[in-house]
């Protein structure tokens, strides 16, 4: 019998280093526990802990980074937790002694820690802290400046399974479909020469090979990458995901974007404009897609299995299959949600409904640093747009008949400018951080 995979004893990227906030605690959950990331203001690090504070188990990411200690402090109490997770004040203490003899009984859950790749990784077993240290990360060979890469990161939360997004992503052939006008078009598809090269407990391979050739690699459980080459002289592009198991039904992408040509663009192309117009819009077209595909197979698998739940006849199947197949030998076919006391149930409901499951603010917007900043700045401009227009008209009506013509006009025309700018801002630009609805039907 095959050993059990364990999901905990894995790295993983929570979020891109740059949208994390040092200032205040930011909540994430990963397979089923909430943690909460925070910096201690000596500290170059970040550190991760269970989301519960051991007093009244209240939640630490609604608490607050302490001004004068540094500690993370609980909103509810005012108890206080230095970057090792000790408690070092506890408010209502009668005594000092209460809070020295019971340290270990008080203290938080810390999680393993390591910042690489501009990205936060944790470990989500507190109890093997030197199996994480001994433990590489699943770090991309093409996040490598030294080997002429730049890159961008992305992260969003998904309104589906850890299952569906990696395989999902192992899915090559889907895009010029579900993706159509955004990445690809329906009328260049074909037959995909997938083959595959390596497939063990951990590690899946596969190459493409034709005009524009392609290695894609799964090393269990998060990391699924593609590494692209074209072009005489050869032009490297890659897309590195990490696709994190939150709970059931949900899941996590953090993505890198890297390329060793044109590497002017990123200094010239805002990064929340490249999320706005395209990483978002090509997630928004696999969501409602695959948020049904994955209710179908959950029902269809309480009687088959999916061999016989899915029709998988071409090679572009092929690194689906090698997946499912991993994932029955090593996983039984389920992730580990007992362990942290998730009990699910027979009927999963699904949401078809478009303004939820693509609500791009609360998967992305509040998650991005760039977008965030983005937005606020924007909001700010359509105010002073408005005020703008709202001074020149009261300007203009009190200005005498002489100079109403010869500087009223002008002033008039540029308030316009301005309230079509507005127009544009609020109609356009400002719903894309929002919601975008995505109707395949009218691509």
């Amino acid at each position: 019998m095959e050993p059990e995979f364990n999901f905990f004893q894995h790295w993983y990227p929570v979020s891109p280093i740059e949208d994390l906030d040092p200032k205040r605690p930011t909540p994430v959950t990963i397979l089923g526990m909430a943690l909460v990331i925070w910096k201690p203001p000596s500290s170059e690090t970040f550190r991760v802990f269970l989301d519960q504070c051991p007093h009244r188990l209240a939640p630490l990411s609604e608490g607050r980074i302490e001004d004068k200690t540094g500690n993370l402090m609980c909103s509810y109490h005012g108890w206080e937790f230095d970057a090792k997770g000790i408690c070092t004040r506890i408010p209502q203490a009668e005594n000092a002694e209460i809070v020295t003899k019971n340290q270990d009984d008080f203290c938080v859950i810390s999680f393993p820690v390591r910042q690489e790749n501009d990205l936060l990784w944790v470990w989500p077993d507190a109890k093997s802290p030197e199996l994480a240290n001994q433990t590489p990360l699943p770090l991309s060979p093409q996040i490598d400046a030294s080997k002429g890469f730049v890159w961008s990161s992305f992260v969003r939360d998904l309104a589906y399974d850890w299952q569906t997004l990696v395989e999902n992503v192992a899915d090559p052939s889907h895009v010029p479909f579900a993706h159509h006008g955004v990445q690809g078009r329906r009328e260049q598809a074909g037959s995909v020469p997938l083959k595959i090269v390596e497939s063990t407990a951990n590690l899946i391979e596969a190459k493409i090979d034709r005009q524009f050739k392609s290695t894609i690699t799964f090393e269990p459980p998060c990391r699924l990458e593609y590494a692209m080459s074209f072009g005489n002289p050869e032009k490297r592009l890659g897309l590195i995901t990490y696709c994190i198991p939150v709970a059931p039904g949900k899941s996590r992408i953090v993505a890198q974007f890297s390329r060793d040509f044109a590497k002017g663009l990123n200094r010239f192309i805002p990064r929340w404009w490249d999320h706005i117009t395209n990483r978002n819009a090509v997630l928004d077209g696999d969501m409602v897609l695959l948020i049904q595909q994955e209710h179908l197979l959950q029902q269809k698998q309480s009687q088959q299995s999916w061999k016989t739940a899915y029709k998988l006849p071409t090679n572009a199947d092929r690194l689906v299959i090698e997946f499912r197949k991993w994932f029955d030998q090593y996983c039984h076919g389920q992730l580990p949600w007992q362990e942290v006391g998730i009990n699910l149930t027979e009927n999963l409901t699904v949401n078809d409904n478009h303004e939820v499951v693509l609500d791009r603010y609360k998967q992305h917007t509040q998650h991005c640093s760039s977008c965030r900043q983005a937005l606020k700045n924007i909001q700010r401009l359509q105010l002073f747009l408005l005020g703008y227009f709202v001074i020149i008209i009261s300007t203009v009506a009190i200005l005498p008949d002489s100079l109403r013509l010869r500087l009223g006009l002008p002033l008039l025309i540029t308030a316009l400018l301005g309230l079509g700018l507005y127009s544009w801002l609020k109609l356009w630009l400002v719903p894309k951080f929002y919601f975008v609805d995505y109707i395949h039907a009218e691509r």
